[in-house]
């Protein structure tokens, strides 16, 4: 289940569902800890620590899932490996300083939030666009599609459509072969049609 390759669509929607659980579960987290009152009432330093710990471990589990989904994206398009780990190392950096700036953000200095944070966000939206849009193996849309619609009746698969096109022609090549082949006439003098009354 975790081990086969996915299509353009899988890798969108699958991206998708991560992103948002990681959302529910920064919230909750954040919830669970100080409570969003707490938290922004809160000075920056160590009141946080249990609540940037807790969102750590929850973004680091949202990055090998989608590690997970990028590398069966780029196994299915043969995709480059440098831009997959590339992917997979911001992702894992993202998720240490996103930890470190909930720590340290003031809300009531809007200054205190790093701008490299965005820059990285950037880089890792762009490896992200660049795995979705490669190119997949020959022939790997058609399974995407018949596994994620439910289709009435077995798609036939590429070879099963090259031998059900070859048999006609095989048929039709035979054909010439088992006609009847017409009977031979004597050479010879014609027999007369019958007998006839002659003049006189």
């Amino acid at each position: 289940m975790f081990t086969s390759n996915i299509g353009r669509m899988r890798f969108f929607f699958y991206s998708l569902g991560v992103a948002f659980l990681e959302a529910m579960a920064a919230l909750v987290c954040i919830v669970g800890t100080m409570g969003f009152e707490g938290f922004i009432n809160s000075t920056p330093g160590p009141s946080r620590q249990g609540m940037a710990g807790a969102v750590l471990i929850v973004s680091l589990l949202a990055v090998v899932m989608r590690g997970n989904i990028a590398w069966r994206r780029s196994r299915d398009a043969n995709g480059k490996g440098w831009i997959l780990w590339s992917y997979i190392v911001f992702c894992a950096i993202y998720a240490f300083l996103q930890a470190g700036t909930l720590l340290v953000i003031d809300f009531n200095n809007p200054e205190s939030t790093p701008s490299g944070l965005n820059l990285l966000a950037l880089s890792i939206f762009g490896l992200w666009c660049t795995i979705l849009v490669a190119k997949p193996v020959s022939g790997s849309n058609i399974d995407e599609l018949t596994s994620v619609f439910d289709f009435e009746g077995a798609v036939p698969s590429v070879s099963g459509r090259m031998a059900n096109s070859a048999a006609p022609s095989t048929a039709r090549a035979a054909a010439p072969a088992t006609r009847s082949v017409p009977s031979v006439q004597p050479v010879g003098r014609p027999k007369p049609a019958g007998f006839g009354k002659r003049g006189l």
